[in-house]
């Protein structure tokens, strides 16, 4: 699934006039090939999983969850049947296991509107995001752009955004979030196509060299 096509013309069009610096890395990079991944409830395990371990790891040990909870992917119902030993043969750690059970247990009781989240602004998806231990502001951004597919997304905080302004508009530091904003301002409403290009950019002058994952598709 990915977004849709007038919305992706129009972002490349804007960026590209706004921004002399995004134009050459639009013109570089090519066609955005964002895709969605609209289980909500999967993508927040998966985000929970992947924190502060390498891509690889993630990978890994989202194959041996998946296994665990085998067929059809994780649900609430089959979270709540896992005792923090069982989540641990998969290779998941007590805090992350904490994180996962209280997941289930606030969309189970309702705390967390999943199927609700939809029809909510920006700011009121993060507000009910965060209400999960382990779930920050990056985590609930990125329920944004890669499940809800929101159009002007823009996570100040995430590194492999930080260090591409910082490459791209040759910074003498990472930029704080005032910097980051003040540049990220002539990308509005266009600000998660503008992300994905900068997340991108990494592609380009080959800048992962091992696999952390400083951007998250």
């Amino acid at each position: 699934m990915s977004l849709p096509s007038h919305q992706i013309r129009n972002a490349r069009r804007h960026l590209r006039q706004c921004d002399p610096i995004m134009r050459n890395l639009v013109d570089a990079v090519g066609p955005v090939r964002l895709k969605l991944r609209p289980r909500r409830f999967q993508m927040l395990v998966a985000s929970i999983i992947a924190q502060q371990i390498s891509t690889a790891a993630a990978r890994s040990i989202r194959r041996r969850f998946d296994r665990l909870v085998a067929p059809g992917g994780p649900t609430a119902q089959k979270l709540a049947g896992l005792t923090a030993e069982q989540m641990r043969s998969a290779g998941i750690s007590p805090q992350k296991a904490g994180y996962l059970a209280d997941l289930a247990d606030k969309v189970l009781s309702g705390t967390v509107r999943l199927r609700a989240v939809g029809r909510m602004s920006d700011d009121e998806v993060i507000d009910e995001l965060i209400q999960v231990k382990g779930v920050g502001i990056w985590t609930a951004q990125m329920f944004l752009i890669f499940c809800l597919g929101r159009p002007d997304v823009f996570p100040h905080d995430d590194l492999g955004i930080r260090q591409a302004i910082k490459n791209l508009y040759q910074l003498e530091e990472l930029p704080d979030k005032s910097e980051s904003d003040g540049l990220s301002a002539p990308w509005r409403p266009h600000a998660t196509i503008a992300s994905w290009y900068l997340w991108r950019s990494h592609d380009l002058k080959s800048a992962v060299t091992d696999d952390t994952d400083v951007y998250p598709c």
